[in-house]
């Protein structure tokens, strides 16, 4: 059914949309407009669809404990994105059960963690929100009105067509699509979607009243906006969207003339129409509901708002308030230029990425000045404008791009980063409908350039799409991410941290020193860095700058409780006994539950002979952790060495209980089973350790001394043998291989 259909039911008296026959782009079907801009989406993103868990996906779902099996379901509503407890004073408050769920369910229906599905799974949900913005856009730009069947009657096509296309090719929804964590925002943004069609749906009525409305639908729209929230917390931001949509566009309030009659008294003003509308009832639905989840949301948050420092977001930091709001207003601006030219894109904008305007003489001030006019001009437009069109897409645009942009620009609280581009996943929505009304009235203005602007709408378009397919590459794996970003932010010594990071972590400590003293020389208080590089100085045997840079970590951030264990490893090294037990003491008592710092401590009491002692704090780590192996091992051999062969058995035994496939222990217990002379079960485990790690020459030479003393001399010449060829230096292994051998002479010798 067309839109001038005599049996279609409008909200409000609509003609198609004066601009939307100018604009060059086909006449599509509802179906297949869909269908296209799903298929673009898909176009434009598929090249991730193999990629790696990458930078936050490692907190947020490798180390998430909340998506294993094994744990109870009911902690995902009692922890925060990243599986830390909402009352604890580190976590960071975001509460997201419902994308945590879809994490749990794409790791049930994997296996584990794969990234394909939860990769793939990101693709599919941009391109079913690219296709629903269709709907959104037609709505916003035509107006509400349905068929007889209940759907939505489409008055803008074309231009609601290209402002979808324009959303599922921009560059800058890369970081929600391509990078897992960014469910959120795509989970966040389908049930926005769906809260505000679901009230659209409250006038869908079967009478030909206008003021009719179902407060079901609307009740639904709340339902699906707190859904949006427990997605990601911007998710309530539609509740502002759906108000605006029903002064603006449902009772037809003209702001302007609004204004002016309040302003000047100039004619009485007549609310009736409004209040026999039911708009102030809708208000207080959406009011109520609003602050109940407000609410809800403050009390599971518990111990308060996250704690964030001057790293995170150093203009909220910044002197005087005067400071603050140059500085906010500078990073929306370039937010705002992200839009316009998606093309510096970055993993993160933090610490010393975008340097803080620090005077009113500096030359960016010229950017927030380009913002407020561009802003001030548009919102002219949109109040002032006599074509009521106009007027009701530039407003609503206006909307859509500024409403769920507001939890992130810190004028409400302080939020933890300076720039963040998955935050603009739903506001690029809003720019793309004004960037597509711009074009319509261009080829409605200039009919003769129409040639020239379908060319200009084109090469946008295939613009968006390589740096989509671009990006998204990028986006494929640490390496590529890191590195990408040393050329848009070189100041950012976060950058140089992670790319040092991704390189120690594949064995390139050389180069990862480089970037971690960059990181350092950047910012001289960026502790992590300082404890990543000494750790590698101390792999390097360069222990001395090794402690220095560990001891200025801890000075800096003396609850640095790693920091604290790394320092104590690097003083024991140093044979600096009591430095390092009191920092492997100030470990612990920052860290309570620390079976690392345990176990290093462990450590140096055997180095001093404090075989209690160190027994003691190897079973401390095994009680935090039942899994530490290290730990294990080592009470097993000090309790072999010490001659304690009875209680070393006991602890071996017990330590294969928890860790059953554990080759290091199996070799431990194998050699105490020997010394007790129960060569049987010593045989027994040595093999079961052998097939584990067939490589093992230390496990082949002992097997081989277990057969020379049961008498089993082939057998031990064979092990012997295997030990020797595996590792032709092993100590020992040659004399007792040669002892054999004279001994095997020997009998040879007195055989008749």
């Amino acid at each position: 059914m067309t839109p001038n259909d005599p049996r279609s039911r409008c909200v409000m008296a609509l003609t198609e949309v004066y601009w939307d026959h100018h604009i060059p782009l086909p006449k599509l079907a509802p179906v297949q407009a869909k269908a296209t801009v799903a298929l673009v989406a898909l176009l434009c993103f598929i090249n991730s669809y193999d990629g790696e868990f990458v930078f936050d996906d490692s907190e947020a779902i490798v180390n998430n404990k909340d998506l294993k099996p094994a744990t109870p379901l009911n902690n995902i509503w009692s922890n925060d994105f990243w599986g830390s407890n909402l009352s604890s004073n580190s976590s960071h408050k975001s509460y997201r059960p419902l994308t945590v769920l879809t994490f749990r369910l794409n790791y049930l229906i994997a296996g584990g963690l794969h990234p394909v599905g939860f990769h793939v799974l990101n693709i599919i949900l941009h391109a079913v929100i690219s296709a629903l913005m269709i709907d959104m856009f037609a709505i916003l730009i035509g107006g509400l009105a349905y068929d007889e069947k209940g759907r939505i009657l489409n008055y803008a096509p074309k231009t609601s067509l290209l402002a979808a296309v324009f959303f599922a090719a921009h560059p800058v929804h890369t970081e929600s699509v391509a990078g897992v964590v960014g469910r959120a925002d795509l989970l966040c943004a389908l049930f926005f979607q769906l809260s505000f069609l679901t009230y659209c749906k409250a006038f869908n009525r079967g009478s030909d009243r206008d003021d009719r409305f179902s407060v079901q639908w609307v009740v639904v729209s709340l339902l699906l906006c707190a859904a949006a929230m427990l997605c990601k917390e911007q998710g309530i931001t539609v509740l502002g969207v759906n108000a605006a949509f029903d002064v603006l566009l449902i009772c037809n309030v003209n702001v302007y003339e609004l204004s002016q009659r309040l302003l000047l008294r100039k004619n009485p003003l007549d609310v009736s129409d409004i209040f026999r509308m039911g708009l102030l009832t809708r208000l207080a639905l959406m009011g109520l509901g609003g602050l109940s989840m407000l609410y809800a949301r403050w009390r599971i948050m518990g111990t308060g708002p996250p704690a964030f420092t001057e790293v995170d977001n150093p203009a909220s930091f910044a002197e005087n308030i005067f400071l603050r709001i140059v500085n906010y207003n500078y990073y929306y601006s370039l937010n705002a230029w992200l839009l316009l030219c998606p093309w510096w894109l970055c993993f993160d904008w933090s610490m010393g990425c975008v340097p803080l305007i620090k005077s009113t003489t500096d030359w960016r001030m010229v950017w927030l000045l380009l913002l407020w006019c561009v802003l001030i001009g548009l919102i002219s437009q949109a109040f002032c404008s006599q074509d009521s069109q106009r007027r009701r897409t530039l407003t609503l645009g206006l909307v859509l791009l500024v409403v769920p942009f507001l939890p992130a620009c810190n004028i409400f609280f302080r939020v933890g980063f300076v720039i963040a581009e998955r935050v603009l996943y739903l506001s690029s929505a809003g720019y793309c409908l004004l960037l597509a009304y711009s074009l319509g009235h261009c080829c409605c203005r200039w009919s003769k350039y129409r040639k020239l602007l379908c060319v200009m709408v084109f090469a946008l378009f295939c613009v968006y799409a390589v740096r989509c397919a671009l990006r998204s590459h990028q986006w494929r794996s640490e390496q590529s991410l890191f590195t990408s970003a040393l050329s848009v932010c070189p100041l950012n010594a976060k950058v140089h941290y992670n790319v040092g990071k991704n390189l120690a972590d594949k064995g390139n400590t050389s180069a990862a020193i480089s970037y971690y003293r960059e990181a350092v020389r950047l910012h001289p208080t960026y502790v992590h860095a300082m404890n990543n590089l000494g750790n590698i100085l101390k792999e390097k045997n360069e222990l001395v700058e090794a402690e220095q840079l560990l001891a200025k970590a801890v000075s800096i951030q003396p609850d640095f409780a790693a920091a604290w264990m790394n320092l104590g490893i690097v003083q024991n090294s140093l044979q600096k006994f009591e430095e390092a037990e009191q920092s492997y003491w100030n470990a612990i008592r920052f860290r309570r539950k620390y079976p690392d710092c345990y176990y290093n401590l462990g450590r140096l009491y055997a180095d001093q002979n404090r075989h209690v002692d160190a027994l003691n704090a190897w079973r401390n780590a095994t009680v935090l952790k039942p899994e530490h192996s290290l730990a294990w091992n080592n009470m097993v051999i000090l309790l072999d060495n010490t001659g304690n062969l009875g209680q070393a058995e006991l602890i071996g035994r017990e330590a294969l209980r928890l860790l059953p496939d554990d080759h290091t222990i199996m070799f431990s217990l194998a050699n105490v089973l020997g010394k007790l002379q129960k060569y049987k079960e010593s045989e027994g485990f040595f093999l079961h350790a052998l097939r584990i790690n067939p490589d093992a020459a230390s496990c082949h030479g002992n097997l081989a001394v277990l057969y020379h003393r049961w008498g089993k001399l082939e057998l031990a010449k064979k092990h012997y043998e295997l030990s020797l060829k595996l590792d032709p230096e092993a100590p020992g292994t040659r004399d007792n291989y040669n002892m054999l051998r004279r001994k095997l002479d020997q009998i040879k010798r007195n055989t008749p």
